[in-house]
């Protein structure tokens, strides 16, 4: 059930349009992410959707009724900033405490709501300290405690683990999830880190210059990407240009490489896309391709291999678990599954 609907909204600022005509839907209880490059506009509409923006034209739903005729202190959204934006005089209880009283909420009732909401969040006994004596994994989670304490329908998070190091925000993405599905709020997140997107939504929105490019869950996206600029945008892809044949792709210079791609029209122009861990070294005789080892790297349990093909101007990558046996300057084959394949044509 959709709790939340985008109808072709645009949003211009003179001459630049940051949104055109984007549609999208949000269902109950989801985690969903907008993930996108600077400037794609995915921090625009979510200005929309917490009232800080109007579009130039479509419409919002929350719950069938007209965000947009909604002002932003009355809506049932919650928005989470980037830099926490936490009261510095003020104790943590008083922080998550301050939307319940500004609505004039019983005492007892913020004091049961605040105690709850602390010690699902995990900082209840930072309650009497201040943010200038917390760690930062610790004010983010204030943060949260004082966007989810009011119950709103739709949480809002934007950037919400930037600020973090790497191991701690690690730790957040676990956390967030946890929370969401105890304290069931409609998240919506806006991040430009793909990793954090990958990890942490049930559906992401890859968005780019203004429009929504895709819409799938995390496995959907990594494995079936839509676009070239999905390709490229998630993870990382041996990506090579050609004209589409019945079985495949046919690069210049470089031969026939194997695809499966129902709907692509012979003779057009097209990309095939395949993950460096689908493509496999094996002996030159048994391959789609051949080459030379340019360099290994190994890291975290995970070997790169990089290989120079005749014909292709970019190294062809391969990922390979644990150590792998290719050597720099040796002769190798490369093949993958058909299946594992993606073609693009556009």
């Amino acid at each position: 059930m959709s709790v939340l609907t985008i109808k072709d909204v645009s949003r211009y600022f003179g001459t630049v349009q940051a949104l055109k005509h984007v549609s999208l839907e949000i269902r109950e209880n989801e985690f969903f992410a907008l993930l996108g490059p600077s400037g794609c506009g995915k921090t625009t509409l979510l200005r929309i959707l917490a009232g800080f923006e109007e579009p130039d034209s479509g419409s919002v739903t929350l719950g069938g009724e007209d965000l947009v005729s909604i002002p932003a202190h009355k809506r049932p959204v919650n928005l989470m900033f980037q830099s926490y934006a936490l009261f510095p005089h003020m104790s943590v209880e008083k922080n998550v405490a301050y939307g319940l009283e500004r609505e004039g909420r019983p005492k007892d009732e913020i004091r049961d709501r605040v105690a709850e909401v602390l010690a699902t969040t995990g900082i209840a006994q930072t309650a009497r300290r201040k943010p200038s004596q917390l760690s930062g994994g610790q004010r983010q989670r204030v943060a949260l405690a004082r966007a989810i304490v009011k119950r709103p329908k739709l949480l809002l998070l934007d950037e919400p683990l930037s600020a973090l190091d790497r191991k701690v925000r690690e730790e957040m993405q676990l956390e967030l999830k946890r929370l969401q599905h105890e304290v069931g709020i409609t998240f919506v997140v806006v991040t430009h880190d793909q990793e954090e997107a990958m990890s942490m939504a049930d559906r992401i929105a890859v968005m780019q210059l203004g429009e929504v490019e895709q819409i799938d869950a995390p496995v959907a996206l990594y494995e079936r990407p839509k676009s070239l600029f999905v390709a490229r945008f998630i993870g990382s892809n041996d990506i090579f240009k050609g004209r589409a044949t019945t079985s495949g792709v046919d690069v210049p210079g470089v031969g026939e490489l194997p695809a499966t791609h129902p709907g692509v029209e012979p003779g057009s122009e097209a990309w095939l896309a395949i993950r460096p861990e689908h493509v496999e070294v094996v002996e030159a005789d048994a391959a789609v391709l051949q080459g030379e080892v340019l360099d290994t790297q190994f890291y975290g349990g995970v070997s790169t291999v990089a290989v120079s093909v005749t014909g292709y101007e970019h190294p062809v990558l391969v990922t390979q678990q644990g150590a792998t046996r290719a050597e720099r300057e040796t002769q190798v084959g490369l093949t993958w599954d058909p299946d594992r394949a993606v073609v693009l044509t556009e």
